[in-house]
């Protein structure tokens, strides 16, 4: 057994002597995106801290805990806050509660961010469904010994975010009136924002947003073979195409403002699932 399933079957007994249902759906919240925890009925709430060996979040803005519910007729579990590369964690920590999460039974993942606006048709207040992602300039989550009990040694990542769901997240902002586009998401270690030639370089790429986050967690979902959809808010236009210095203040403070359009497409996208 390799450390990594070590540490994960330690966290599993721990959160399996709390766990009433086992969740299908796995929801990760990003920057100012927390709030949506309060929709989750008959909560459960289990606190990184007290699960040994648990990565805690550093981060203002992510609270640092799994709740755990209902959520219409669906068993749920949400992370309302996550961890991240730049707080210091080796990028096997960061994923380990997405393999958690995996390993309580959800079989689909929703992933949600903060994220800046390279698009130049994007403005703060945008909805990006994550169609792929860039991961060229962060570790992999999978380098190391494999655990074969978690995936295979060399997977696939050429369909990462599921078209299914994909097109039901469409059919559902749809219904709702609310406006969500299409992008590929790229991952940089952060902490620090990036450079305009930097933000220049990824929309050479074909980067639409940028963040520091969710990249990574796919990654290791993919690998465990969980069925993904992504969600970026963007909450700032990104270094050299915004007007004003960058700051987090700002990320939280339009996270604020989206947060009931948010909540309305992820719960109903979540009922639809």
């Amino acid at each position: 057994m390799t450390r990594v399933e070590e540490e994960l079957n330690t966290a599993l007994e721990y959160i399996n002597k709390i766990l009433v249902k086992k969740p299908e759906i796995a929801i990760i919240l990003g920057s100012g995106l927390g709030g949506f925890a309060e929709c989750i009925e008959n909560k459960e709430i289990i606190e990184y801290k007290d699960i040994p060996g648990f990565p805690v979040s550093t981060v203002s803005g992510h609270e640092g805990r799994f709740i755990i519910g209902k959520l219409f007729d669906k068993n749920v579990v949400a992370m309302q806050g996550r961890v991240h590369y730049y707080e210091g964690y080796t990028m096997d920590r960061v994923v380990m509660p997405v393999r958690i999460m995996k390993l309580m039974g959800a079989k689909k993942l929703l992933l949600t961010n903060a994220a800046g606006g390279i698009n130049d048709s994007f403005e703060p207040g945008t909805l990006m469904a994550i169609n792929d992602h860039i991961t060229s300039f962060v570790p992999s989550p999978l380098i190391g010994e494999n655990n074969d009990s978690l995936g295979v040694r060399f997977p696939d990542m050429s369909k990462v975010y599921d078209r299914e769901l994909l097109e039901i997240l469409h059919a559902t902002a749809k219904e709702l009136d609310i406006d969500i586009k299409d992008g590929v998401y790229l991952q940089t270690t952060g902490p620090n924002y990036e450079t305009p030639a930097e933000i220049k370089m990824y929309k050479t790429l074909g980067a639409d947003a940028v963040g520091m986050s969710t990249a990574c967690e796919a990654m290791a979902a993919m690998h465990m073979g969980m069925r993904i959809v992504g969600i970026s808010c963007i909450t700032n236009l990104a270094a050299g195409i915004s007007k004003t210095a960058l700051n987090h203040e700002e990320v939280k403070a339009t996270a604020d403002m989206i947060s009931d359009k948010f909540t309305r497409l992820v719960k109903e996208f979540i009922k639809k699932i």
